[in-house]
């Protein structure tokens, strides 16, 4: 193949590859990656992502085998990358006052691994047409797949599975209650009086059978709590038991109850916030396609 009819597929994939690998990097409230060397870091991997995918086109193209070799060696490098993002975020959740917990960081690691292999996807595609067919045709393909990228990189929100709404938040003798779920025992009246005054209650109901299992999950509960902290600020500090934001489930309709402590006391703001908090891919469990015959 005429290397100068090859070269101008090759930049134009690795410059959509690019794209798309800064299309899909956002730092939002979770400060990660961070600004600006968490960025550098990500940027450059997604280049290389790019570079790998648009040079194995010509060298399939010419039959140069070997070019398969270094995708499976990219994989591994991506999968390199998903440990250590996963090392990171543990590490830093050890300084959360309301951790993460492992399934959402195991879900994060996941989405910078899985957004490599979308940028490689999308460098490898918009080379290949622009090669078999003419540039303007790789450039529209480029654009399409910067669209399904990004639709492929968010997934469904707890909106999708469940209903929000406000709970009161009561106490009985020691017993703390939201609504009609025991959520824990206080022994200490001044604590008790605290969770009165700044104390706000959430019932979180299932929309199907499905949505009731994910929402049994640890993991998906606990990415809750942590959103809520994380956004709208927690009363608490270090040493306070007391305050740690909970959630309890009711075992007879699956609704669970949160008992949070932000540090803004809007509950529009809390509601919205649990709205937007993603569906773990761990969490998520499928009883009803379940063959039961």
């Amino acid at each position: 193949m005429d290397k100068d009819l090859i070269i101008l597929p090759v930049i134009l994939g690795i410059l959509f590859g690019t794209i798309a690998r800064l299309f899909m990097l956002r730092t939002d409230y979770r400060q990660y990656p961070t600004y600006p060397h968490g960025r550098i870091i990500h940027i450059a991997l997604g280049f290389i992502a790019a570079f790998i995918g648009s040079a194995a086109v010509p060298a399939v193209m010419a039959k140069d085998w070997s070019a398969v070799t270094f995708l499976g060696l990219a994989a591994q490098q991506f999968r390199d990358v998903r440990n250590m993002e996963r090392n990171t975020l543990q590490e830093l959740d050890k300084m959360e006052l309301v951790p993460r917990g492992a399934a959402y960081i195991e879900g994060s690691a996941r989405a910078f691994e899985g957004r490599n292999y979308l940028v490689m996807f999308t460098s490898i595609i918009t080379t290949l047409v622009s090669a078999l067919a003419n540039i303007w045709w790789g450039i529209a393909v480029g654009i399409l797949l910067l669209f399904l990228d990004k639709i492929n990189m968010s997934g469904k929100t707890i909106s999708h599975i469940a209903d929000i709404e406000e709970g009161r938040v009561r106490i009985e003798g020691s017993g703390i209650y939201v609504d009609n779920i025991f959520i824990m025992n206080v022994g200490l009246k001044a604590d008790r009086k605290v969770i009165e005054e700044r104390a706000v209650g959430i019932i979180v109901r299932p929309k199907n059978a499905n949505a009731n299992v994910t929402l049994a999950n640890l993991g998906q509960r606990q990415a809750m709590l942590h959103d809520v902290s994380n956004i709208l600020g927690v009363y608490r500090d270090t040493g306070e038991p007391m305050l740690v934001p909970l959630s309890k489930r009711n075992l007879n309709d699956g609704s669970l109850g949160l008992l949070l402590f932000p540090q803004e006391r809007e509950i529009n703001q809390v509601i919205a916030v649990l709205k937007q908090v993603p569906v773990l891919e761990s969490a998520v469990r499928l009883p009803s396609e379940a063959y039961r015959g």
